[in-house]
């Protein structure tokens, strides 16, 4: 087992059980000094995941374009995420997650092309990466957290 992917998945899980009984509202909220919501951090860890793991590898991500785009770095919300989206991407924490092991443990990742994160970090293979993604999705983890205090008050 790699501990790495372990440690994404129990925190995703958390995440998960953090979220629960939010409504859509409370998904979609974007408190003042916030740029971003509870929703499009989900679907952000996702986005990233996909484009550090699979097109840094070469590979066709598991997430359609456009979603990738909506949630990509230095995209912001735009308009309201509905209740189906919602559960999708739900949903997409998991799968996704589950489609990563399977290939890291099938060898998928063998053309890893090494990349510079903004922080100055060089990630050199799929092991680096995540190491990486570890640390981003606390740091959104966080933020979710943050606004939740917020949303549910």
């Amino acid at each position: 087992m790699n501990r790495q992917i372990d440690t994404i998945r129990e925190a995703r899980t958390s995440l998960l059980e953090e979220v629960e009984d939010l409504t859509v509202d409370q998904f979609n909220q974007m408190p003042e000094g916030f740029n971003n919501n509870i929703i499009w951090n989900l679907g952000h860890v996702i986005a990233v995941q996909q484009g550090v793991c699979y097109k840094k590898a070469g590979l066709p991500a598991f997430i359609r374009d456009d979603f990738g785009e909506k949630f990509r770095p230095g995209s912001r919300p735009e308009g309201i995420v509905g209740l189906l989206e919602i559960v999708n991407i739900k949903q997409l924490l998991v799968t996704t997650l589950e489609q990563l092991e399977t290939d890291y443990y099938s060898g998928a990742f063998g053309n890893y092309m090494a990349w510079t994160t903004r922080f100055g970090t060089k990630i050199a293979s799929i092991d680096d990466c995540l190491g990486f993604l570890s640390f981003h999705e606390q740091l959104h983890t966080e933020t979710i957290i943050a606004i939740k205090k917020i949303a549910t008050t």
